[in-house]
């Protein structure tokens, strides 16, 4: 095995810090709308079924946006277009402290999830391109922890500055802070492509992949022939139930605890990070059990999959109870493994396709498979807020969770097989046999 260079292993931590960083902002400026969820709805008099809507204009536009998004970033790189897409996000997270209208922050809520868009299919790209294939599930792991981090750390901070200063300057304080990381992170990454990489430095980031070639950019026939593989539609249609249930605690979760466990707002602001804490485990657990069994002999892909397939069923399991309990402490229990088992599989579907896509197509395989989980993921906010509308309780949402999540775990274990080929010429990808 290649001895890692000093240098090469610096700009592997400089890149996951700053990836880590960028998605912990991201969450947290995904999570201020479902903080201040009474004090929106209240101020712009919105029912649940709008909130609903507005919750779910970010995550349509987030799915649509992928599509473009990782086909751009396998052409331009990382550097330029999460640099673009942070200061995009972070300038609409800003004017969405200075909305007067639903239509306005309907605008806002659209621009946010189109800037966020690069985060994770960039990060994807970032450690396909300085890791080497069989170091690839921590780094992977590490950096998806932001998606469980941030909303730990979002109810105990923007709950502060929203008791402090209002909603409004609680977004306008998150813009500012994301635009501070988009400037930092285009200063300091570089592409590997723009690295002059020293022999040894080569050899240890290709010595799984002999054959592997960083040289290649991606073609629109390559982009397209993605779609002819089975293992591509496996990851769109599995990730769907990977989101849903994520989406659902993300945009919920902070409402579900104020009106169905009846806490109150300071209170559901350190209570909502409990779950998110476990889900943080999850996530960097999946890594480790990844690279632990593809360690021990096991298949690149299946040692992906299993993480994933077992996450998905039971979030299903430990959702199911966190719906009927009549005891509090007991749904926060339920709920924090569901959080833990569900960020164990988002995590394993990250790393999953970091293994499944030649280097140069990587970005472009993410973003596909993040635009079927959000647009799946999209319908959880506004089909709970329907089902709260009418029912008046959450136990519906929860159970419509349990199943989709169950759905994706079988839509992986069967359909997800085979690895997406690199080619020689432009092509369509093929699998390998």
């Amino acid at each position: 095995m290649q001895v890692k260079t000093p240098r090469l292993g610096r700009i592997q931590r400089i890149a996951v810090t700053f990836l880590t960083l960028a998605g912990i902002v991201n969450y947290l400026d995904r999570s201020t709308l479902s903080i201040a969820n009474h004090s929106v709805s209240g101020e712009l008099g919105l029912s649940a079924s709008q909130m609903g809507l507005l919750l779910s204009a970010f995550s349509f536009a987030y799915a649509f946006s992928q599509l473009p998004v990782g086909a751009l970033l396998d052409r331009f790189g990382a550097r330029l277009m999460l640099g673009l897409g942070m200061m995009v996000w972070s300038v609409a997270q800003l004017c969405g402290g200075l909305v007067q209208t639903l239509q306005q922050f309907l605008v806002a809520r659209i621009a946010l999830g189109i800037g966020e868009a690069p985060q994770f299919p960039a990060g994807a790209k970032v450690v396909s391109e300085w890791f080497a294939l069989r170091e690839r599930g921590r780094p992977t792991g590490i950096f998806t922890t932001s998606s469980t981090i941030g909303p730990a750390l979002a109810p105990p901070i923007l709950t502060a500055l929203l008791l402090a200063f209002g909603w409004r300057w609680m977004f306008v304080v998150m813009g500012v802070l994301g635009i501070a990381v988009a400037l930092g992170w285009y200063v300091v990454y570089r592409n590997r492509g723009d690295v002059t990489l020293a022999e040894e430095e080569v050899v240890h980031l290709t010595e799984d992949e002999p054959h592997a070639r960083a040289e290649l950019r991606m073609t629109f026939a390559e982009w397209r022939g993605l779609f002819g593989s089975p293992t591509t539609w496996g990851m769109i249609f599995g990730f769907m139930g990977v989101i849903y249930m994520v989406w659902l605690y993300l945009t919920w979760l902070p409402a579900y605890l104020e009106h169905e466990r009846h806490l109150s707002i300071a209170k559901t602001g350190w209570v909502v990070s409990i779950p998110y804490l476990f889900g943080t485990l999850g996530m960097l657990s999946s890594g480790y059990v990844a690279d632990g069994l593809m360690a021990r002999g096991m298949a690149p892909i299946r040692s992906r999959k299993w993480p994933i397939c077992t996450g998905l069923i039971c979030a299903a399991v430990f959702t199911v109870p966190a719906a009927f309990t009549p005891n509090t402490t007991l749904a926060i229990v339920y709920l924090s493994l569901a959080m833990y088992f569900v960020n164990m599989a988002s995590g394993g579907a990250w790393a999953l396709v970091s293994v499944t896509a030649p280097r140069h197509l990587a970005a472009s395989l993410g973003s596909i498979q993040n635009f079927g989980g959000y647009f799946g993921g999209s319908f959880a906010p506004f089909v709970t807020g329907i089902v709260v509308d009418r029912t008046h309780s959450f136990v519906n949402a929860f159970l419509i969770s349990a199943a989709v999540s169950f759905a994706a775990a079988l839509v992986y274990m069967f359909v997800v097989r085979a690895p997406i080929a690199e080619r020689s010429s432009g092509e369509a990808a093929i699998e390998l046999a």
